[in-house]
């Protein structure tokens, strides 16, 4: 049988005070080892003085492909074997039994830890990333000429909305890579209106050109499979003339660890992940999908909305159930859901003191989601204010409470709004004369809070026509 053979690799940088410290024993090791031992300098190749054979890692090329955290790391391989077993920082003990050195470093003190690797220094793995692991980032690089302005070689190339995107550089899509543990070509979904197969890699790239951040990708990940799954009916709400477009609601702790609003101006500008989220899933379904204005999109007027529509639910009140939890999920689940639905209408109360007065009130505004005259189509999504919301606490009225006297105060015989009734040639078909009908299906109203907490008005985002199990239907995703 083969003797067993040792290789050992030293991984050292000046700028260490414990590497400095372990110099009598690198050069213990250098004269006992020999051949079989290489010592990686990450800093200074004059480092260490009193031994004479060093390789030069300053480009940093072994540290990264070796994984290096910390220096000093000894490793030992054996018989040409890669990582067969590596130690850090200085112990005594462990580096004598790695070795087999009984002496080694007897008179230094028994440990002291190692300091960070320069592979660890801010922005620097995607630096490596880019550098030694080519084969990572497979979309098309873009070369511009030395005269072209960047920002503006994104607008000639069709990649904007209509706002400055964030140009997005080789280096730019790998630091928003760092934000999953997912690999670059793993496909999540085929994007319509062309269908086109959409990677990680896609995904980031647009969540660059959005302006996220790498602990948003994950969110715009899950946005995006929401947005895939069939009950949603992407395609259509794009081919559609209606106003919809995607809004966005996140719920759990990602909202906090990620910085969302839920509060004041929950549903305006300011907030950078709640306006680039959305920002980016519209430009995926632009970019990979095809989903041009003119083109596919087909709407009349549009919406706002269609540049971003994101924000996160207010669920400091933990006996008011979020909308992740009306969709089966827990409160400590972190959570996207998707309505298609179009603008904002306001809803102003100032002197409803009980919920039966705030229901009728409501209700009122609620009849006229699409059309005062349109029963059963339009879904509807409120998004209740804390002051509101304090109207109905001080009744003891939970979430159900609300909905079901809202449903049942938006009953209304179908004979008040057929076609032609009043001179008005809209409404709903001579058949459903004889019968009561409701405002929304089943499933076609939802609450969610968010809002500051002074000011007593909330407010209606009304669904798209096609709603409901023919149509666009609220949709959920976890966030992992």
């Amino acid at each position: 049988m083969k003797q067993q053979e040792h290789y050992y690799s030293l991984v050292v940088k000046k700028d260490c005070p414990t590497c400095a410290l372990i110099e009598p024993v690198i050069k213990q090791l250098s004269e006992t080892f020999n051949d079989s031992l290489a010592i990686y300098v990450q800093d200074d190749p004059s480092f260490p003085e009193n031994v004479i054979t060093k390789i030069d890692d300053s480009s940093l090329e072994f540290s990264y492909k070796q994984n290096i955290e910390i220096v000093p790391t000894l490793i030992r391989s054996d018989n040409g074997l890669d990582n067969q077993a590596r130690i850090f920082g200085w112990n005594k003990s462990e580096w004598q039994e790695l070795t087999g050195i009984e002496n080694l470093g007897a008179n230094l003190v028994d440990s002291k830890p190692g300091c960070g690797s320069k592979t660890q220094d801010p922005g620097m793995n995607e630096i490596l990333t880019l550098r030694f692991d080519t084969d990572r980032l497979r979309a098309r690089k873009i070369e511009l000429a030395e005269s072209e302005d960047i920002m503006e070689a994104c607008f000639e190339r069709g990649w904007s909305d209509g706002l400055p995107v964030v140009p997005p550089t080789l280096l730019r899509v790998t630091r928003m890579l760092s934000g999953t543990d997912l690999s670059a070509d793993e496909i999540i979904g085929s994007v319509p209106p062309d269908n086109k197969p959409c990677t990680v890699e896609k995904i980031a790239i647009n969540a660059v050109m959005a302006g996220c951040k790498p602990d948003h990708l994950q969110v715009v990940i899950a946005a995006l499979k929401a947005a895939l799954q069939d009950e949603f009916c992407m395609h259509g709400l794009l081919c559609t003339t209606y106003f919809s477009a995607p809004v966005m609601i996140v719920n759990g702790p990602i909202t906090q660890q990620i910085g969302m609003n839920s509060g004041v101006n929950a549903l305006g500008q300011g907030n950078r992940a709640n306006a680039t989220i959305g920002r980016a899933l519209q430009l995926i379904i632009r970019n990979v999908g095809g989903g041009l204005p003119g083109g596919i999109d087909r709407a009349t007027l549009g919406t706002p909305g269609k540049y971003t529509f994101c924000f996160s639910e207010d669920e400091s009140d933990t006996e008011w159930p979020s909308l992740a939890m009306d969709r089966g999920y827990n409160r400590e689940d972190s959570v996207i859901n998707l309505f298609a639905g179009s603008g904002v209408q306001p809803f102003v109360d100032q002197l409803s003191r009980q919920p039966e007065s705030l229901v009728k009130n409501l209700g009122n505004s609620l009849r006229s989601v699409a059309n005062t005259r349109s029963f059963g189509m339009a879904d509807a999504m409120i998004v209740i204010s804390p002051e509101h919301r304090r109207v109905l606490r001080q009744d003891n009225w939970t979430k159900a409470d609300l909905k079901k006297a809202l449903y049942d105060e938006l009953i209304t015989p179908g004979a008040d709004i057929i076609r032609g009734k009043g001179g008005i040639a809209e409404g709903m078909p001579e058949k459903f004369k004889d019968m009561l009908l409701n405002k929304f299906r089943d499933d076609g109203l939802h609450i969610v809070g968010a809002g500051g907490k002074a000011g007593m008005f909330s407010a209606i985002i009304s669904g798209w026509l096609a709603s409901g199990d023919k149509g666009s239907q609220l949709v959920s995703q976890q966030i992992n």
